[in-house]
């Protein structure tokens, strides 16, 4: 693999211009294509087979006056006046007119029609109903109804606009975006210690990014595309993107401070680097494509576009990064004596054990170096120590209970969180999601008799512990369902909600016998109830395929049976601890405040899938950057122990700096108040953040130093079986043999073999 990339960026540094073209044409194309396209994004989430789904799809054809989505008007009469007092029933005409009138509104139902006034008549409910799902609502539409709801507001009435239409509204991250890149160039700049180096990676990660979101929102137009989803791409993109060329540049800038020749430290850099960051990326692509074996087409996009966006980081790490190497040419050499010369040179020399292990003899060791090194020298502390921060973060996992958000956690002030706030004070919180329960008649005598059966059917209903109310029966224009709104006495999201969706299914068999009515819960509560219990048991067999997934190919890159065990224990170890920290945070409420979260609750239901799919390949990545550069240094000295603190030394700067940026990429997503996209960047952020500084960092190398020559030990026969990567260069380092003494890497004498 190594040679073949050596090839690439060879070509790409020579054809610089011809790469750079290439890639803004991609960038126009993707523009126009996603200009021409008209393709809007689509929130929507469904779960093929399921029943509240089947039953949805019923309820569409049967019920088309109901098959649209809905948002409420939520009328609130203060300074002590009612609804009914002149000024504010006035008022409400005004506005349910104006609603009326609202793009895609078919029609507005008042509080006094649809009987939802509080006794005191303090408190009513206006429905307005759409014609298309709630992923059919456009902004602008929204936009209207909450100008509406605004005008209306006066000194004795308050007006809110809320509903499941609104539900889908998402954040802007702009913000997030810009201080995540701001934070990166400040790392990168205190990392390479040059302007024109530190802007490479970032300009090459925005490109990555713009195609993939310019490719996503083409696609939109013949395919559900998610707001979440292009976040997710966007917040992956950037990090991978940053720190994948931020690999390869660091290799670059320390060769051509070795006096190599920019071509060929262009080509080396990618041959070496590159080949660790293409089997990295790969990790990811695959866990993340991974994703789609859930069966949730919603999950199912988020993985893919994720994926699509790494492979676009990926493939612009190996062609446009050394066409830039190229454009950049001889500028990128640190200048004699600077700061950023020491540094790569240091990078460079990094290898040679002997001026490592003796500061005198050589120059002094970096801080990963030295701290390796304290690591190496009390190794059952050092494991100890991060093993026990770990497990105290992971505590609070045991508590975890997922749920999808409503709009109970939407930010603190908006008009959709006055409208759920002000309806579960003053109606109950079922009101806010209400369940739709389709009872299929059969095919009644009359209508009469179609009547009397429904009427049964809503009597059994109300029987349920933890139901508020159950609306009169509708009747479809056959007589032969009904549908039947049903009003938990509990939130949405709570777990009473969906344990009356399990009753009731539960004793559809009993209703049936006692109605002669079979029937089905659905309506988007139900639905969210069914996604949440389907991920929770996809979640175990989808973590076990990705550890076993990252043994075996870390078998194989490492050709080692403990070093891929080690691996999988840090990558599980930084997970809990992930998880611990989201519960204690999003769910008991510790630094709540502090980190803006707006309510506190079940954890998003595809959060812990996410998080596993994109840390694993993260791990990774961390994992063969400093794995390899051990491993290369334990083959040519035959030291364990001290190739722990050279080869990691060599690369624990890039890849402390490469977390810190991707920690601080998913940290800055934390920041805007997006009940899906909160949780899961707070939790990568977390989980990046202990993965390389207690796992990779210190755990690992302590594992090895404990293991000494055992930790690269695998049979002959499974060393000729696997197959050879070659992630470490070997090959182009053979091949630097032919080049001046003075641009190879130090090296110490070589040992054959495995190391077994």
């Amino acid at each position: 693999m190594s040679r073949v990339l050596h090839a690439i960026a060879r070509w790409c540094f020579g054809h610089r211009w011809l790469v750079v073209a290439v890639w803004l044409l991609v960038l126009v194309a993707g523009a126009v294509g996603a200009k021409a396209s008209g393709g809007t994004l689509d929130n929507t989430f469904t779960i093929p087979g399921s029943q509240s789904q089947q039953a949805l799809n019923q309820v569409q054809r049967d019920f088309p006056a109901a098959a649209g989505t809905s948002a409420q008007l939520v009328f609130r009469a203060t300074d002590g006046t009612t609804l009914a007092s002149p000024a504010n029933s006035a008022a409400i005409t005004r506005t349910l007119a104006a609603a009326a009138r609202a793009p895609q509104v078919v029609a507005v139902v008042s509080p006094q029609t649809s009987h939802l006034i509080t006794p005191d008549g303090k408190t009513g409910i206006a429905t307005v109903e759409y014609q298309v799902p709630t992923s059919g609502v456009r902004p602008a539409s929204v936009t209207v109804l909450t100008d509406v709801s605004a005008a209306a507001n006066s000194p004795t009435l308050t007006v809110s606009a809320g509903g499941q239409a609104l539900s889908a509204k998402a954040a802007s991250t702009e913000t997030s975006e810009i201080t995540g890149l701001v934070i990166a160039l400040v790392v990168l700049m205190v990392t390479l210690g040059s302007l024109l180096a530190a802007g490479m990676p970032l300009i090459t990660a925005i490109s990555g990014v713009a195609a993939a979101i310019l490719g996503l929102r083409g696609l939109a137009a013949v395919a559900s595309i998610s707001n979440t989803a292009v976040t997710l791409a966007i917040m992956i993109g950037l990090a991978v993107g940053i720190d994948y060329a931020l690999f390869i540049i660091t290799r670059h800038r320390a060769q051509l401070a070795a006096g190599l020749d920019a071509a060929e430290s262009a080509a080396m850099a990618v041959g070496t680097a590159g080949t660790a960051v293409v089997f990295a990326g790969c990790t990811v692509i695959i866990a993340m494509a991974a994703l789609s074996v859930v069966g949730i087409p919603f999950l199912t996009v988020m993985g893919l576009a994720a994926a699509g966006t790494v492979l676009l980081a990926v493939l612009i790490a190996i062609t446009l990064v050394p066409a830039a190497f190229g454009v950049a040419g001889a500028r990128l050499r640190p200048r004699p004596g600077s700061r950023a010369a020491r540094v790569a040179e240091r990078t460079a020399r990094a290898a040679d054990a002997h001026a490592a292990a003796d500061p005198a003899g050589g120059p002094r060791p970096t801080f990963g170096a030295r701290w390796l090194a304290g690591v190496v020298k009390r190794p059952v502390l050092a494991l100890a120590g991060s093993v026990v921060v770990l497990l105290a973060l992971a505590v609070p996992a045991l508590s975890l209970s997922l749920a999808l958000p409503d709009n109970g956690y939407a930010a603190q002030g908006s008009t959709q969180r006055t409208a759920f706030d002000t309806v579960s004070a003053d109606f109950g919180p079922g009101f806010n999601g209400p369940l739709l329960v389709l009872a299929n008649l059969g095919h009644p005598s009359s209508a009469a008799a179609a009547t009397r059966s429904a009427g049964a059917v809503a009597a059994e209903l109300k029987s349920f512990p933890g139901v508020a109310a159950v609306a009169a029966p509708k009747l479809d224009a056959a007589g032969n369902a009904a549908m039947i709104q049903v009003v938990p006495t509990t939130a949405p999201s709570a777990s009473a909600t969906a344990s009356l969706v399990t009753g009731i299914r539960g004793q559809a068999g009993a209703i049936e016998r006692a109605t002669g009515a079979s029937v089905a819960v659905t309506g988007t509560t139900a639905i969210n109830v069914d996604v949440s219990a389907k991920l929770s048991a996809a979640l175990v067999p989808f973590a076990a395929i990705v550890v076993g997934l990252s043994l075996l190919l870390l078998m194989v890159v490492f050709r080692s049976f403990l070093v891929p065990v080690k691996a999988a224990a840090g990558f599980l170890f930084s997970i809990a601890a992930s998880f611990g920290a989201t519960v204690a945070v999003f769910q008991w409420g510790w630094l709540a405040n502090l980190l803006g979260v707006p309510a506190t609750g079940p954890i998003v239901s595809f959060l812990p899938i996410i998080v596993i799919a994109v840390l694993f390949g993260l791990a990774m990545d961390y994992e063969v950057f400093l794995a390899t550069r051990i491993r290369e240094d334990y083959v040519h000295g035959g030291d364990p122990r001290r190739a722990i603190v050279t080869g990691g030394g060599a690369s624990a700067r890039v890849v402390t700096a490469a977390a810190v940026i991707m920690t601080s990429i998913f940290a800055s997503f934390v920041l805007p108040d997006d009940p899906v996209i909160k949780p899961i960047a707070f939790a990568l952020a977390i989980g990046v953040a202990c993965d390389a500084l207690l796992v990779r960092m210190t755990a690992v190398p302590a594992v090895l130093a404990l293991a000494g020559r055992g930790a690269w030990y695998v049979p002959k026969w499974l060393d000729r079986v696997l197959p050879n990567l070659d992630v470490e260069g070997a090959s182009l380092r053979e091949r630097s043999a032919t080049l001046e003494p003075q641009v190879r890497e130090p090296a110490l004498p070589r040992r054959t073999g495995t190391g077994s």
